[in-house]
């Protein structure tokens, strides 16, 4: 019967080794996988270096000059830190948006009362004064207002579209 070859691979990640038995590892793309768990990143966002070269995902261990013992390094990718801080930038901006979209639904909401309640009164045929019409499409023109001044991208677009609608509505 005949042993499995099995050696052990020592993986450096933000001065932190963590050893893995490189049988199970045959591409660096797989190896990447594995560390994705404990650095938090996605295989695509990890570089993963020996001997100062990095290797690609399709890359076979074993042909790289990895073997018993190697150390490498596991580095998160330059490209891939810039991408998540313009990700997050923007979702910040988006959300930043929809909280101002929600600000101008409150005011509209409470407004929208208003308008209902004069409506009843009329119809139960009260008269009104002009001037609470003139006071109500004002308050309601200048919510349009900041509406339109809220830079909104995606979901807050699309939230903004349908408060602008709903205060046309009345």
């Amino acid at each position: 019967m005949r042993a499995s070859v099995w050696s052990i691979l020592q993986v450096c990640l933000w001065r932190d080794f963590h050893c893995f038995g490189s049988a199970f590892f045959k591409l660096s793309g797989d190896l990447k996988t594995n560390l994705a768990p404990l650095t938090g990143l996605c295989p695509n966002e990890q570089r993963l270096l020996f001997k100062g070269k990095p290797n690609e995902d399709g890359d076979v261990l074993r042909a790289s000059g990895v073997q018993n013992h190697s150390k490498l390094l596991l580095i998160d990718n330059p490209a891939s830190k810039e991408k998540r801080s313009l990700e997050a930038r923007q979702n910040e901006r988006i959300a930043k948006a929809c909280q101002a979209v929600a600000v101008v639904r409150v005011e509209v909401d409470k407004l929208s009362v208003r308008v209902k309640s004069l409506e009843t009164s009329i119809g139960n045929g009260n008269k009104i004064a002009e001037n609470t019409f003139a006071m109500l499409s004002e308050l309601l023109m200048q919510q349009l207002l900041k509406l339109d001044s809220i830079d909104a991208e995606g979901e807050a677009r699309a939230q903004r579209k349908t408060e602008v609608h709903f205060i046309r509505f009345y």
